[in-house]
Order: structure tokens, then sequence, then C-alpha cells
């Protein structure tokens, strides 16, 4: 995916770069296009050919972000005929305190609000309306929330979080102004649509706190449990087709299976080997690594004290 950012179009982000032993680079797009089969799996290529169907991002907010709506599959289809909406998920890595506020994230909208009253607060341009309007959540370290197509949103600062969606940039904001006071253009809020069409992109069902957390905030679900480690489901087919994301946790050694499919992993905490055949590689905490499709077996083993806790990232089936 190319980021699409007002007032810099002629740059080229959001595109991962991969260097070759040989020394010279290719992006990893260009390199999935020259054998998507073994990249990506077959299964996957056939529905999707060279695109991968998910974007993994992790980001760490100093400030909260503007409140926001990505579009469901319906919505970008109409709007912007992308086969893709922007429906994604977030796993709490941990955060920090910013102006004597403590992490948190903006949620849905409270009950009683409606497309009119919606509205309104927009047109004025209320962000203390608009916020008061969304639940405020505290999270935690391990916190995962689902976050679908048509639901408002926005990061609070603090927060520092891995990110899974699927593999648009379709944003649209409803402050005009940042929280630092920066104005945003007319084309950063409604990505061409016209302030009138963004707005029809919110899902207007209103929730109390209860409902909205049993809705959206998920909880870890046990795979397998072995004594060289655990596995379990973060997000998985019961939340949303549109990707899967699992946690490791990792005591002396867990093998993964591929199962003709490619993975994105996060190395969370602590340090270990990573082993694909025959081939050795270590990693640690923050490192992020690509298993193309074509691995059988991964085998994750455990070199330090503390458990080794790994972030896996799938594709749709």
């Amino acid at each position: 995916m190319i980021a699409s950012n007002a007032g810099r179009e002629e740059v080229v982000e959001g595109l991962s770069e991969i260097v070759l032993e040989n020394g010279k680079s290719i992006t990893l797009k260009d390199l999935i296009r020259s054998n998507p089969e073994d990249i990506l799996g077959r299964r996957h290529t056939a529905k999707y050919g060279s695109e991968t169907a998910v974007l993994v991002k992790v980001l760490d907010a100093g400030e909260r972000l503007t409140i926001q709506v990505h579009p469901d599959r319906e919505f970008a289809q109409s709007a912007f005929q992308s086969v893709f909406g922007k429906t994604e998920a977030w796993y709490i890595l941990g955060g920090r305190t910013i102006g004597g506020e403590d992490p948190y994230v903006l949620l849905g909208f409270k009950p009683g609000m409606t497309q009119a009253k919606w509205k309104k607060l927009f047109e004025d341009q209320d962000i203390p309306g608009m916020i008061g309007a969304l639940h405020k959540i505290p999270v935690q370290p391990g916190d995962v929330f689902l976050v679908e197509g048509g639901v408002p949103h926005a990061i609070g600062s603090g927060c520092f979080l891995i990110e899974i969606q699927e593999p648009t940039d379709y944003t649209l904001r409803v402050e005009r102004t940042t929280p630092r006071g920066h104005s945003l253009p007319d084309q950063a809020c409604h990505q061409g649509l016209g302030f009138e069409r963004m707005l029809e992109c919110f899902h207007y069902e209103a929730y109390d706190e209860q409902e909205t957390l049993s809705r959206w905030k998920k909880e870890p679900a046990l795979v397998r449990q072995l004594a060289g480690g655990s596995e379990y489901a973060l997000i998985d087919h019961s939340s949303t087709d549109r990707f899967r994301m699992h946690l490791l946790e990792i005591q002396d050694e867990l093998q993964v299976e591929g199962n003709g499919t490619f993975s994105i992993a996060i190395v969370i905490s602590g340090t270990g080997t990573i082993v694909c055949r025959g081939q050795a590689q270590d990693v640690s905490q923050a490192d992020e690594i690509f298993f193309p499709a074509v691995l059988e077996q991964v085998n994750w083993i455990n070199t330090g004290k503390e458990p080794m806790k790994v972030i896996l990232c799938y594709p749709p089936e």
C-alpha cells in the first residue's frame, strides 16, 4: 500500500524496503510480485493476486489522534472503488502519561447520538462535544480492541500499540484542526468525497460503555499450551474475517506451522532464535519478521531468562 497524504502527493511513502545479500535493495511489494505464490501462498494469490490483503503497523501516539472513521467494505467499494475497507485492530503494548493524562482510546458513539447531532457537532467544530460523544476507555498493556469500518474512534496520547488492518489508508477526519493546533486541508478530512458524503461513512449505532466493550474489546483465547510455550488467539474468525492476530508466549521452544500462508511477527519482549529450514536468526524485542508462505514451519527458541512474547499477524483466509 502507498500512503496518500495531502500535501505530500509526490512522495512515495508506506513501502517496506528489503536489503538483499548483494547489498541491493528492493521493495517488499516488488519482491512479492516476483514470486507471489511462494511468498503469499497459493490459496491467497488465487483470491488476492499479489496483494497482501493486510497491513501491520507499530504506532506511538505523542498526541491524541484526530477523531476519525474508516470505511467498511461496502462504503469503500461505493466511494473509493476499493475491494478493501479499513477495519483494524489494536494490541496495546504500553503507554506513558502525557500532560497528566494516562493512555486511553476513544471508541464508539455513546447512547443518544444521531447523524443529525453528529453533523451539527462537526459543522460547529465543537471538539469537546465530539470527544464527549465517544466512550473514553483507559488502556493497559495486553488490551485488544477491534475497530470495525464505520466505528468512530481516536487513539489517545501516550498509546503505544500494534495495529493490524485492511491494506488501505482511507481515513476520514471530523476535526479540521489537530490537538496541537495544525489546520488540516479539506482533502485530508474527506479524502475527496466532500463533507456530506464523509459523514455517511459513520455507523450511527450507539451503545453504552458495557456493550461497547463487549463488542470491541477482545479477550485472548488459548489455542494450545505445551511444555515449551503457549499460543493465544487475540483476533480470530469469531471477531472478523479481515485478518487474524495471535500471541506466542515462549518459555523454552515453540514450533509454529506455516499452513501455506504468510505471517508477520513482532517480538514484543525477550530474546531468542528463530530456526527455519536449518537457518538460524537471533531476534529480540522490537524485531519485525516477514515469514513467506513457502516455509512449512518455524521454531521459536527462547534464549533469555524471561518468556519471549511474539505477536503473529495473518492475512484473511
